[in-house]
């Protein structure tokens, strides 16, 4: 029987670098990990879009999962970014993630070069080959100019390692397809916090979510009634929060994420380039959003 991750909400971690020297600030990811934990996330996605892996080396992606494996202390699983469009990197990125102790793997398509239908399936195998933690695949075509179709999941889900998807291509009709192709022998993940009640609704078991970085407990509460069945109650949360995940989504993931943790916590999160800071007309917009729903109200968030 294939491993389960996890149910609910999972939270695509930014990555806090210090204001000063640029490099990784491990404290206060620390802490960020505490705040997700005491809000009930049920895991932690580190290296991920949001946490900026383009621009993270091989060595801080390394520190990163140790540091999260140890703030997490088993209370809630760390799955680690390691994809790449080089299938051999791939692995390695892999083999030294599981080193670290991490959980699971999230492995985005293959970028830039590209490839075929047959490629995904040759490329997840030959990973899934090598690895012996589970494997979230990671559809995300906007960024790739890659998109997995349901019937290459189902080739991809005969593979006992590979457990599930992130699934980020914004077509709801292709989710359906892919839950009656594949059934239960792969979990599907909302890849889009706006589209987290309707694939939940059609069998999805939670999201990876970038607004969790924010409010993390009312992305909890909306995957809990969603997996009891209360679709009302999930719908109205993904009302009450749809503005909110419009606004992070205003720019390019993760500017507006961190711009608004910056707000939340009182504290600089620089980018790094070749992503720049939010611009102050959405930075307004934010903020007032943040202010409206009282998400700036609290002192204290971080211990």
């Amino acid at each position: 029987m294939k491993q389960h991750l996890f149910s609910g909400c999972g939270t695509a971690l930014i990555t806090p670098f210090d204001s000063e020297t640029g490099r990784l600030d491990l404290l206060f990811f620390e802490r960020l990990i505490r705040f997700q934990i005491q809000n009930g996330t049920d895991a932690l996605i580190v290296a991920g879009t949001t946490g900026e892996s383009p621009v993270l080396t091989g060595e801080e992606k390394s520190l990163l999962f140790e540091t999260a494996v140890s703030a997490a202390g088993g209370r809630t699983p760390v799955i680690a970014g390691t994809g790449s469009n080089d299938t051999g990197r791939a692995v390695k990125n892999c083999n030294e993630a599981e080193k670290k102790g991490v959980d699971g793997l999230l492995i985005v398509t293959p970028f830039y070069n590209k490839c075929t239908q047959e490629g995904l399936v040759r490329h997840y195998t030959y990973i899934a080959d090598r690895v012996s933690a589970p494997i979230i695949v990671y559809n995300v075509p906007s960024r790739t100019c890659v998109n997995i179709l349901p019937e290459t999941y189902k080739a991809l889900a005969e593979h006992k390692h590979i457990v599930a998807v992130k699934e980020a291509n914004g077509d709801i009709s292709s989710v359906a397809k892919t839950r009656a192709l594949c059934g239960e022998s792969l979990d599907v993940y909302s890849g889009n916090d706006d589209q987290t009640a309707a694939i939940m609704a059609l069998g999805g078991k939670g999201v990876i979510s970038v607004a969790s970085n924010i409010i993390p407990k009312q992305m909890r509460e909306l995957t809990r009634a969603a997996l009891n069945g209360d679709c009302e109650t999930a719908a109205a949360i993904q009302r009450q929060y749809q503005r909110l995940m419009n606004l992070l989504f205003c720019e390019v993931n993760p500017i507006p994420v961190k711009a608004a943790a910056e707000m939340m916590f009182a504290r600089k999160l620089p980018l790094r380039l070749p992503l720049t800071r939010l611009t102050e007309p959405n930075r307004l917009k934010l903020r007032d959003e943040m202010k409206a729903l009282k998400l700036l109200d609290n002192e204290n968030l971080l211990c």
